[in-house]
C-alpha cells in the first residue's frame, strides 16, 4: 500500500471526526439557546464607561489611631452657624480642657465606638459624653442625672439600669453605653433626623415633639433650628458640632490630641463569688481608684456577684487577676454583707444590735445625721467570720436604702379602751402598729385590757407649731380679715 493513499484515508478520517463534533456543538448551542430566555428588543442598554479615580489600593490593615477610625464613621450632617463658630472660639480657646476631657475619654472610647460601629450608627456619637459629662462616668447633674451619658432615674429605669443600695448601673460603662445607644436610635427612628435626635436626647423627645407639632399647626419649619426651644437645648447640638469639627481636624484649631490606640483599654473578668473591691484591685495589681474609674456604678466596698457577675480591668491587669485568683488561698473574698432592718431603726441602734462601728455603718452606707433608717432597708454591715454565704440575688438587685428625717419623739402614756388592739392604738395616734408593739414590749396581734397604761412616742412639738395653733389676739386677726378683704 502507497504512503499517498494511507496519507488520503487518515485525512478523510479527522475531516469526518471533525464534521461530527461540529454538529454535535451545534446540536448543543442550540439546546442552550432553547434554554435561555427572550430578551426583548431594547431591554438592555450599553454599559457607560466609567472614570478611575486612583489606581491605590484600599490597605487591609485597621487604622493605627482610634481618632482615624472614629473620623472614618463620621456620617450626621453637619450643622454650620454661628453657635457653632462661637463654641468652636470657646473649646479652642481651652486647650487643656480639650486635653483633660480626651485623656478622660481614652478609657472608654474604643468600646464606644466598636458599639457604634456594629449597630451601624455615626461614630461621632460616641462624642456625646463628651457634651453631657466631660467624659466624667461619677458626674451628676443638678437635675440629679448620673453617668457620662448622664441619665434621668426615670429614664434608667425604662432603659434597665438598675439603681439600688449597692449599684447605679446609670454610672456603668457596659450598661449606660448600652442603654445610650438604644435610646438615640429609638430617637432618631421617631425623628428621622439626628439633630432632633439629639435635640430629644436633651430636652425630651414629648418636647421636641410638641415644637414641631406646634410650627407644623403655624405652617413653619420642624428642622433642628426651626424650633421653639430652651437656651440649653438650643446650644446643645451646636456644642456637640464644635467638638466633632475639633476633633476632625484638631490643627486647624490649634488643639493636640493625646494618642489613643486603636485597641481595647479594658479587659471584662468573671465574678463568682462576692468579693471585696480592694481584693479585687490587689489581685489585680491595681489602685482603688483606679478600679472605680472602670467601674463606677459600685457604690460599696463590695461587689454583689448575685447581681454583678462580671467587672472591667485594664488589659494586662485582667489577666493578672485571674491568675492571681486562681492561686488565692484565703477562702475569704468578702469582709460585707447585707442585713435588713427589722422595723425603723436610727444608725446607733442598727450599731448596736449588730456590735459593728456607728461611724464606719454611716460611712459605708451614706446615712446622713438625724435619719432614721426606714424598715426592710438593706444595709451594708461587716461580715462575721461564720457567715460563709453569698448575698441572695433578690437583695442584691432590689435591695434598697431608705431613709427618712429623725423626728423629736415624746414619749407619751395612754390608756386602752375597751376592745383596744395594737393595731387600733396604732391607727388612733397615727403610728406604726410594729412600733406600738415595740415600744409596749407585745405581739403584734395582742389585744389590751381596758384600761390598761400603754407606752406611745409621739412627734413633740415645736415652738413654732405651737405659736401657730394658739388663738390670735383680736389686733391680729384683724389683720388677718383685712388681708384676706385685699
Amino acid at each position: 500500500m502507497s504512503m499517498p493513499f494511507l496519507f488520503r484515508s487518515a485525512l478523510a478520517l479527522v475531516l469526518t471526526l471533525l464534521l461530527a463534533a461540529c454538529g454535535t456543538l451545534e446540536s448543543q448551542r442550540s439546546d442552550e439557546a432553547a434554554l435561555q430566555p427572550v430578551i426583548p428588543s431594547g431591554a438592555l442598554t450599553p454599559i457607560t464607561p466609567g472614570n478611575l479615580d486612583s489606581w491605590a489600593v484600599q490597605g487591609l490593615q485597621p487604622p493605627a489611631d482610634l481618632w482615624q477610625r472614629l473620623r472614618a464613621g463620621f456620617a450626621m450632617p453637619d450643622l454650620d452657624t454661628d453657635m457653632v463658630h462661637d463654641r468652636e472660639d470657646w473649646y479652642a480657646s481651652r486647650p487643656e480642657y480639650i486635653q483633660r476631657m480626651a485623656d478622660r475619654s481614652s478609657k472608654y472610647l474604643f468600646h464606644i465606638v466598636e458599639e457604634l460601629e456594629r449597630r451601624n450608627m455615626p461614630t461621632e456619637l460616641a462624642l456625646l459624653p463628651y457634651i453631657e459629662s466631660a467624659f466624667n462616668p461619677q458626674a451628676v447633674s443638678h437635675a440629679k442625672a448620673a453617668g457620662m451619658w448622664q441619665f434621668m432615674p426615670a429614664t434608667g429605669t425604662y432603659f434597665d439600669l438598675r439603681q439600688n443600695a449597692f449599684r447605679d448601673d446609670r454610672r456603668d460603662v457596659l450598661a449606660s453605653t448600652r442603654a445610650a445607644l438604644d435610646y438615640l436610635q429609638k430617637l432618631h427612628d421617631m425623628f428621622g433626623d439626628w439633630h432632633l435626635a439629639l435635640a430629644a436626647y436633651n430636652w425630651g423627645e414629648g418636647s421636641v415633639g410638641r415644637a414641631m407639632a406646634k410650627n407644623q399647626n403655624l405652617g413653619l419649619g420642624v428642622g433642628y433650628t426651626d424650633l421653639s426651644m430652651p437656651d440649653e437645648t438650643r446650644m446643645y447640638v451646636p456644642k456637640f458640632q464644635a467638638v466633632k469639627n475639633i476633633i476632625r481636624d484638631p490643627a486647624a484649631f490649634g488643639v493636640v490630641l493625646p494618642d489613643i490606640g486603636n485597641h481595647p483599654y479594658f479587659d471584662i473578668v468573671d465574678i463568682a463569688r462576692d468579693m471585696d473591691v480592694e481584693l479585687v484591685a490587689q489581685l489585680a495589681g491595681i489602685g482603688v481608684d483606679d478600679f472605680r474609674t472602670l467601674n463606677p456604678s459600685h457604690n460599696g466596698p463590695v461587689i454583689l456577684s448575685a447581681a454583678t457577675t462580671e467587672v472591667l480591668l485594664p488589659w494586662d491587669n485582667a489577666q493578672t487577676f485571674r491568675r492571681n485568683l486562681a492561686n488565692h488561698r484565703d477562702g475569704r473574698l468578702a469582709s460585707w454583707t447585707v442585713w435588713t432592718t427589722p422595723r425603723t431603726m436610727n444608725a446607733k441602734e442598727v450599731a448596736s444590735s449588730l456590735g459593728v462601728d456607728e461611724k464606719e455603718l454611716r460611712s459605708v452606707n451614706r446615712i446622713p445625721a438625724n435619719m432614721l433608717i426606714a424598715s426592710g432597708s438593706a444595709l451594708l454591715v461587716p461580715r462575721s467570720a461564720a457567715t460563709l454565704y453569698d448575698v441572695a440575688e433578690e437583695l442584691a438587685h432590689n435591695g434598697q436604702l431608705k431613709l427618712m428625717p429623725q423626728r423629736q419623739l415624746r414619749r407619751t402614756t395612754v390608756v386602752a379602751r375597751k376592745g383596744e388592739t395594737v393595731a387600733t392604738l396604732a391607727r388612733r395616734y397615727g403610728v406604726a402598729a410594729a412600733d406600738v408593739a415595740e415600744w409596749n414590749k407585745v405581739g403584734r396581734n395582742t389585744r389590751f385590757k381596758t384600761g390598761q397604761r400603754l407606752v406611745i412616742y409621739r412627734p413633740a412639738a415645736t415652738s413654732t407649731a405651737r405659736a401657730s395653733t394658739a388663738p390670735k389676739a383680736p389686733a391680729q386677726r384683724a389683720r388677718t380679715r383685712q388681708a384676706a378683704k385685699r
